[in-house]
């Protein structure tokens, strides 16, 4: 292993992040009122370019206005090839006040455009004096991007999260699919005249869970188009979980439920986890560097494993 020792990612909840346009403030209420980890506000792809201005308003309102409680605060802003993103960073850094905790940039596609926004927030924020510094997640959605995932993860301490965009990817790689995430209908393996579905975009998020581990930053799984698909979802959503991602996105209010359900570990996990750190404890009394738990070996390495879990476990109670 590497002398460096890797960074400790944010330490807050992040299993669900839900989405929802800034052009429909009816629904920011019920948004904020949900068991969502995380609440998106979205200027980006849900809001027509008529309404930019409009939703920016509604969504500076509303971040003063509604009470978020505990919850992750964060804004979508337009990508850095439209007219509009500079106008959604000054406006919200300006006049949104401190409540808003991060912006996610969408359509990352090297370090270079974290550092534009990063000098403009800095300039706002020191103009404005504002106490908080603003945090970034962004969207992994071209072959830029995940060709640059790494210097991307690495490029500025504001970054906390990182999401792969799955409908903007597909069509940036040229994927022959409409789908936004889950398997494909063309994506299998065939034996013995019986189909298998393997998963897509599996290389895709092992790789920004590399990136994101490597450089302290939040794995996160994007969207899922169906909403119609409970099953589709929550398997998407284990997967996603197995690889290392710490949650998945919610573009409606269904998908929350599934999404915390998979994230949380259960009282099972949890249990188990505690009594292998115990044993582990027993056996370094004892003098030994592995013992036995259960019919399997365990060791320094399932310390890690198990103090995940429980750390894990520990930051959802103390925020819900």
């Amino acid at each position: 292993m590497s002398f460096r020792i890797q960074p400790t990612p944010a330490a807050r909840p992040n299993r669900c992040q839900l989405f929802g346009p800034g052009s429909r403030p009816a629904i920011f209420e019920k948004m904020a009122a949900s068991a969502a980890d995380v609440i998106n506000l979205d200027l980006e792809d849900s809001v027509a370019p008529t309404d930019k201005d409009s939703a920016r308003a509604n969504i500076i309102q509303a971040i003063g206005d509604i009470d978020w409680g505990n919850k992750t605060l964060s804004v979508r802003i337009n990508g850095l090839d439209t007219p509009y993103w500079y106008r959604d960073v000054v406006d919200l850094l300006e006049q949104a006040g401190d409540r808003i905790d991060i912006i996610m940039i969408p359509k990352v596609g090297c370090a270079a455009d974290l550092y534009a926004v990063d000098a403009l927030v800095t300039a706002v924020e020191r103009a404005k004096g504002r106490s908080k510094p603003l945090g970034f997640e962004v969207i992994i959605e071209s072959a830029a991007g995940i060709s640059h995932v790494e210097e991307i993860a690495s490029a500025t301490p504001r970054l906390q999260a990182m999401s792969l965009g799955a409908a903007d990817f597909a069509a940036s790689m040229g994927m022959a699919t409409t789908g936004i995430g889950g398997t494909q209908e063309t994506y299998y393996m065939a034996r013995e005249g019986q189909k298998y579905w393997s998963d897509p975009w599996h290389w895709a998020q092992a790789a920004i869970v590399a990136a994101c581990r490597t450089h302290g930053v939040l794995p996160v799984d994007g969207p899922f188009g169906d909403f119609s698909d409970d099953e589709g979802f929550r398997a998407q959503a284990l997967r996603s979980a197995t690889l290392g991602m710490v949650g998945k996105w919610a573009i409606h209010p269904k998908q929350v439920a599934i999404a915390n359900e998979v994230f949380t570990p259960s009282d099972t996990a949890v249990a188990e986890a505690r009594e292998i750190l115990g044993a582990m404890e027993q056996a370094k009394a004892n003098g030994e560097g592995a013992t036995v738990y259960k019919g399997r070996l365990v060791d320094i390495a399932s310390i890690k494993q198990a103090e995940v879990i429980v750390k894990q476990s520990e930051m959802i109670a103390q925020n819900t």
